[in-house]
């Protein structure tokens, strides 16, 4: 297996630290737009981590030379292969998926098997593997649409899509496999934004700082529905809480993550602020809205984490606008208009990914 990597021993308290160095974690998925700010991280913080991913969008991004770390070019369908990727892992960070609503319908066959069918052997796998902890990352839009003003976790499921819909399905398989060495926990994360080096531009806050920055106008659909938001690098900081809380606060729980409910049409009027704070030059930015048939509005609630684990998100979208705009201004995401690797569906198709 491999080694302890190396604590700088100063104070009394470095145990702690030295602990979290012994955990080896796998990432399904991590080759991904959260998996390449989550990865680096973890490696920063001392874990020993392996990446196993399809490589869709390919791994040039990740850290590679990395002493600790592992990048198995895999499918998580290929349950042998998975659990042979399980062996000596103490927890496994899920996110592997066919994210979002218009990659499932390029091709359902392609999601159900992804998203859904390959779920519980791989759970059982893992669990088959000696892995002591296992975190779901599921999706806040397995509430589908809600005029609740607050939506918790025990909100009914009302999934519009199939993506929501088997995201929410997976949840109860998960549980079923519960034990006292096999601990399980699903978080139920907002849409997200900010900048990773594995980035995309199909993500509402993304796509509206993308056109403002470099078209010089938004266009907004609809505009009143009612989105969560939630930044990455607050994404990140939830799955590094998942894997160090105490498993009495977690264990067989559900969380909520989000930070900031907005409209549409806030998101917009955020997006145009920031980008003519940061370059006055491109004033005024217009926006323009027409009507949309995407009238998913949901608020979600996310007091139970903050309750029980004392997290409370400290990236804003504001935040996630201004480092797109540091990466556009750097020229970190050249032809982000056109380049097909910064749209889920596009980089899909191009690559025949079946």
């Amino acid at each position: 297996g491999l080694s302890k990597s190396p604590v700088t021993r100063g104070s009394d308290h470095d145990s702690e630290h030295e602990e979290s160095t012994m955990k080896r974690i796998l990432v399904t998925g991590g080759a991904g737009y959260v998996g390449n700010v989550l990865v680096p991280t973890l490696l920063d913080r001392g874990y020993a981590v392996t990446v196993y991913d399809i490589l869709f969008y390919g791994d040039e991004t990740l850290p590679k030379d990395h002493p600790n770390l592992t990048v198995i070019e895999g499918d998580i369908r290929h349950t042998d292969k998975l659990e042979a990727a399980f062996s000596g892992i103490d927890v496994v960070l899920h996110l592997a998926c066919i994210s979002n609503d218009p990659s499932f319908e390029l091709d359902e066959q392609l999601s159900t098997s992804i998203n859904y069918e390959c779920f519980e052997p791989m759970v059982i796998a893992a669990k088959r593997a000696g892995v002591r902890r296992f975190v779901y990352c599921s999706s806040s839009s397995v509430y589908g649409v809600s005029d609740q003003p607050d939506v918790t976790e025990d909100h009914p499921l009302v999934p519009l899509t199939l993506y929501n819909k088997y995201k929410g399905m997976c949840e109860p398989l998960l549980w079923k496999h519960m034990s006292d060495d096999f601990e399980c926990v699903t978080i139920r994360p907002a849409t997200l934004c900010g900048y990773s080096p594995r980035m995309r531009l199909d993500l509402s806050v993304n796509i509206l700082t993308n056109h403002a920055f470099n078209k010089g106008a938004i266009t907004v659909f609809g505009g009143d529905q009612l989105r969560p938001n939630l930044h990455i690098k607050d994404m990140v900081e939830t799955y590094k809480l998942m894997i160090d809380a105490p498993a009495a606060k977690i264990v067989g729980e559900t969380f909520n993550v989000g930070y900031q409910n907005r409209s549409i049409a806030d998101i917009a009027t955020i997006v145009k602020e920031v980008v003519e704070e940061q370059f006055p030059e491109k004033a005024p930015i217009g926006i323009s809205t027409t009507p949309s048939d995407d009238n998913r509005s949901y608020h979600i609630n996310s007091d139970k984490i903050r309750r029980i684990l004392g997290f409370t998100p400290t990236h804003s979208i504001e935040d996630a606008v201004r480092d797109l705009c540091f990466a556009f201004r750097d020229g970190a995401l050249p032809h982000s208009l056109d380049d097909d690797q910064f749209f889920n569906v596009k980089q899909m198709k191009a690559i025949h990914a079946a």
